[in-house]
């Protein structure tokens, strides 16, 4: 016995990290395997009576499976939400538009502008290549019931409209199901604040303030995700494209074939290139300090064993 104690000592003194990583992984297999089969956070002993009471809601699943205390929350039968038909139908709106301007800049604070002036605001706005072809794109967010008014004020700000399109989503059932499931929770919540009442053990009330904690957790983020669809309802969503030139915009001209577009692509294309050559020449001016000497060395090294 002394013999193999000694052994492992000498080991764990060798191998102290992978002794220590062991130790680690000991620890996390007793915090959170142990506690699940010893039935610890679940709800064992409250009371055969209560739970009976708390089954009778209808709401409340006390299996194991759920890996929360023994609580499991079912969802409410499908008769009671998702309805096909309702008075006001929830909509979220969405709208881009492809613009060609004479002043891109210019127009992209117009619209900003303008969307602050009915209440709405700028999510973002990019712009690039301000010196040959400006592209802009600008985000906003308006009232819906403004949507149409402002993209017709965008038109009249264009050259020419290439490309619009308006997408509406219907988020009524959604809303209408998060809407019963809060109200579920609710239910489930009210029964087992009654419980606590009834509740005279300690790790009784301990086990279902948890679980009350656990449900209030779940109504405030359902309730999140309603307010955003309000909020993402009442505000619809426009991105607007902006450019100078038809051909920097996200669509597909009409006509393929036209000269003075293909014209003005093919100088661009020149001035690149030149301005691609420019940038060689330079770099090689700068670093000409290293190549010069070193080439008039090669030389006379090759002339000398030529001679």
């Amino acid at each position: 016995m002394k013999t193999e104690m000694k052994r492992i000592t000498d080991w764990l003194k060798r191998n102290k990290i992978v002794a220590f990583i062991i130790f680690l992984l000991l620890l996390l297999v007793i915090k959170n395997y142990l506690p699940s089969r010893l039935g610890v956070g679940s709800l064992p002993i409250i009371s055969q009576e209560a739970k009976e009471e708390a089954a009778t809601v209808g709401e409340i699943s006390l299996s194991p499976s759920t890996g929360r205390g023994g609580l499991g929350i079912l969802p409410a039968p499908a008769s009671e939400y998702a309805p096909t038909e309702t008075e006001t139908r929830l909509v979220v709106e969405e709208s881009t538009a492809s613009l060609v301007v004479s002043n891109v800049r210019e127009t992209s604070d117009k619209i900003i502008d303008h969307a602050k002036s009915i209440s709405g605001y700028m999510v973002n706005t990019t712009m690039t290549n301000p010196e040959e072809a400006p592209f802009a794109t600008v985000t906003i967010r308006v009232p819906a019931e403004s949507l149409r008014s402002a993209l017709d004020y965008f038109r009249s700000l264009a050259i020419k409209v290439t490309s619009e399109n308006i997408l509406g989503t219907d988020v009524t059932d959604e809303y209408v199901d998060i809407e019963a499931r809060i109200a579920t929770l609710e239910k489930t919540k009210a029964k087992f604040e009654e419980i606590l009442n009834k509740a005279t053990e300690i790790q009784d009330i301990l086990n279902v303030q948890q679980q009350l904690v656990w449900i209030q957790d779940q109504i405030d983020a359902l309730k999140g995700q309603q307010k955003y669809l309000e909020q993402t309802a009442k505000l619809a969503k426009i991105t607007v494209y902006l450019s100078t030139d038809e051909y920097a915009l996200p669509y597909a001209p009409t006509e393929a074939f036209r000269p003075k577009v293909i014209f003005k692509l093919a100088v661009r294309s020149l001035v690149s290139s030149l301005r691609g050559l420019a940038k060689v020449l330079i770099w090689l001016g700068v670093y000409a300090i290293i190549w010069v000497p070193a080439g008039v060395i090669a030389f006379f090294v090759w002339k000398k064993k030529k001679a």
